[in-house]
């Protein structure tokens, strides 16, 4: 959740950091002010450059302010209508300063980012005017780092101490409420030596503020548009693009790969719209508002790989949210996976004109094209062209002795098993065949569950029986807690289901585990699958068959999709593994690798990634330096997504020298990657090599 400048200085001031004092007005709102001419009017907008863009003004008078004021509300800055303007009391300052503290994605540290010039060109600064330190949260910012950052911003020595409590006090904050980021951009030196945060960006984690809904107060409706408010009071995950095939899928993974299907076609996406598991009626009923509202959408692809969500269900839901009524615009399904054909028939029983079913993503998009009229498109999505060097060691020289170190009849505990979803997929993982021993609900000890015997801790089950992995069914507040635990227990494998856990807290986390034996997997992942011997996770089991393929993704949706080409293809899975989408995960593509170049069940590794991260080229360097036998084939969704949003100045300043997507599949190729530009082609790849 992003902050406008006004509600970042609100939670500054909270902290205890020092602000000017500040209204905020609505066009409407009457021009009160508690302090003295002159004023700086300052329109909030959550884009970047305000400045350039004329979106600060001064006012020497109250007249001056107001025609000022009108000219601010009738101001676009990139494409962002102004809805609310700051007043604030007129500063001089000596000096400009830069500070930030963010989250580092590639270092897996908290990064803290001083600059002795600030301004709206810090991230064009000379290396020698920034000073980066890194910590992590159980550490935190020690004060030899705050009298680094001081002497590096040559202050005078009589701030020392304000600054030290302002630094400590911006750095607690970040840690209090799970912020990704915290920029003061300038940091001004006035005439009397004090300190003043006269900017502010704030983005808390989404997921912190589910945890803590308070820190809604700080949420401005007025800068997100009708449909990324009605879709957020869903909980929906929607993003505005520019075309006009409207898509909802469910799973992001697959919807970036379906984005990039349809762009690839002349059939602009106009949004990306990813049910997750909503897929309920009054989801379902929201979604489509959104996307038949849209003048610009004039068709509608839903796109559902059923694993644990049932198509049936999500074609009932559709039913309702349709009120059995045709729809208002061409509405192309594709169903594959758990209920698909029986959620096919329930709507082909409905009879509804302008609803078009199709069995396979193929026939969705040829009927898509049948419909396309004159609809403009506003880019050209041309296939990067990438060369594979394909030039690895030969498969003969392996050492196949080492099998994957998973038993087949693997002992698994459940955390969280009293739980509604631990008893739901508990039951499914015995169906399919796991060993499940044992299960863990504090308070719920000498219970039994499912035939399963239930413990307070960890250490009490652990000690009761010999117990090889634990998957984590418990909600993201609690969940990082539940991954130390296993881990102090010494559980050799810790599957961590859960989604929705802030990415400081899973930080905190995997540092506090890092000299521990124990694999983590996940978090926000659908877990681990051996087919035909055990399943420690949610995937829908009857899509698998073993074999001699790996597959390792960063998608559950994804996972499901490929898995079942390569099945249907006759092609079968040794080990599938979902590393999880989060930021910051356990086990990565590269650990897994290591875990099966000797494997004798594998024989090829299919690597499913996104856009963002360095997941894959990490990869990549290994496969070089290893000189690893596989042939390992990358399929990276996403490829025609519009570039991330950046964590402001910070971002900026961390990113220098990253290339895109391009960068990322041309390092993949480099690294002697089989690059499939598309899942069709996947089994046909795969099958060709083997």
């Amino acid at each position: 959740m992003k902050l406008n400048e006004h509600n970042s200085k609100q939670l500054f001031l909270e902290a205890g950091l020092p602000v000017p004092p500040g209204i905020l007005l609505g066009p409407h709102d009457k021009l009160d002010v508690p302090f003295a001419l002159p004023w700086v009017l300052k329109a909030q907008v959550l884009t970047g450059g305000r400045g350039k863009a004329g979106g600060i003004r001064i006012a020497t008078s109250r007249d001056q302010a107001i025609f000022e004021l009108q000219e601010l509300f009738n101001l676009n800055i990139k494409s962002e209508a102004v809805h609310r303007v700051r007043i604030e009391p007129k500063v001089l300052a000596k000096r400009e300063l830069y500070l930030s503290i963010s989250v580092n994605r590639q270092r897996k540290t908290i990064c803290i980012t001083a600059g002795k010039c600030g301004g709206v060109d810090i991230e064009s600064s000379a290396p020698e005017t920034l000073l980066l330190e890194y910590t992590v949260p159980d550490v935190g910012l020690q004060s030899f780092q705050i009298r680094n950052i001081f002497y590096h911003l040559d202050l005078p020595q009589n701030t020392g101490k304000n600054f030290h409590d302002l630094m400590k006090n911006l750095f607690d904050c970040c840690i209090r409420h799970n912020l990704l980021l915290a920029e003061i951009n300038p940091l001004v030196l006035l005439e009397d030596n004090s300190l003043l945060c006269l900017d502010g960006k704030v983005e808390i984690d989404d997921h912190q503020v589910s945890i803590d809904p308070s820190l809604n107060r700080f949420f401005e409706p007025a800068h997100l548009s009708l449909e990324e408010n009605r879709s957020r009071e869903a909980g929906l995950s929607f993003h505005k693009l520019y075309g006009f095939v409207g898509l909802m899928v469910n799973g992001a993974g697959l919807a970036m790969a379906t984005m990039d299907q349809l762009n690839y076609r002349g059939l602009e996406a106009a949004n990306f719209l990813d049910l997750g598991g909503g897929a309920d009626e009054k989801a379902m009923r929201t979604a489509f508002d959104i996307l038949f509202d849209d003048p610009r959408v004039t068709m509608v692809l839903i796109n559902i790989f059923g694993g644990i969500l049932s198509c049936q269900k999500v074609a009932q839901s559709m039913l309702a949210a349709l009120d059995t009524q045709p729809p208002r615009k061409p509405l192309v399904v594709r169903f594959s996976g758990n209920s698909a054909h029986e959620g096919l028939e329930l709507l082909r029983a409905a009879n509804l004109p302008g609803l078009h079913l199709c069995p396979d993503i193929s026939s969705a998009l040829h009927i898509l094209k049948s419909l396309k009229k004159n609809e403009k498109t506003h880019g050209s999505y041309p296939r990067l062209s990438i060369t594979s060097h394909n030039q690895g060691s030969s498969m003969a020289q392996r050492q196949a002795d080492t099998p994957f170190p998973i038993p087949d009849d693997c002992a698994i505990l459940v955390q969280g098993l009293t739980g509604k979803q631990g008893q739901l997929h508990c039951r499914l993982m015995q169906e399919y065949g796991a060993k499940v021993v044992a299960g863990v609900t504090p308070g719920k000890g000498g219970e039994t569950v499912l035939g399963v015997p239930v413990f307070n801790t960890v250490q009490e089950a652990r000690k009761a029986m010999p117990i090889d992995a634990s998957i984590i069914f418990v909600p993201g507040a609690l969940a990082p807690d539940a991954v130390v635990e296993a881990a102090a227990a010494e559980i050799p494998w810790v599957i961590c289901i859960t989604d929705g856990i802030p990415q400081i807290n899973m930080l905190r986390a995997l540092d506090r585990i890092k000299t521990s034996p124990t694999r983590v997997i996940g978090p926000n992942c659908p877990g681990l699958m051996l087919p035909g011997k055990t399943k420690i996770g949610i995937m829908p089991g009857a899509i698998f068959k073993p074999g001699p393929v790996a597959v390792f993704s960063r998608s559950g949706t994804l996972t499901y999709e490929c898995v079942d080409r390569l099945t249907k293809a006759g092609i079968g899975q040794s080990v599938c593994v979902g590393i999880g989408g989060d930021p910051f995960v356990g086990t990565s593509f590269t650990d897994l690798c290591r875990l099966v170049r000797h494997d004798p069940l594998t024989r090829a590794v299919v690597i499913l990634g996104e856009i963002g991260g360095t997941a894959e080229e990490e990869l990549g360097a290994y496969i070089c330096a290893s000189g690893f036998e596989l042939p390992v084939f990358g399929f990276i969704a996403g490829r025609t997504a519009p570039p991330g949003k950046r964590l402001g100045h910070a971002g900026a300043i961390l990113e220098k020298g990253s290339g895109g997507i391009a960068n990322k599949l041309q390092s993949m190729a480099q690294s002697r990657f089989h690059i499939v530009e598309e899942l069709d082609d996947l089994a046909t790849a795969v099958y060709d090599v083997l």
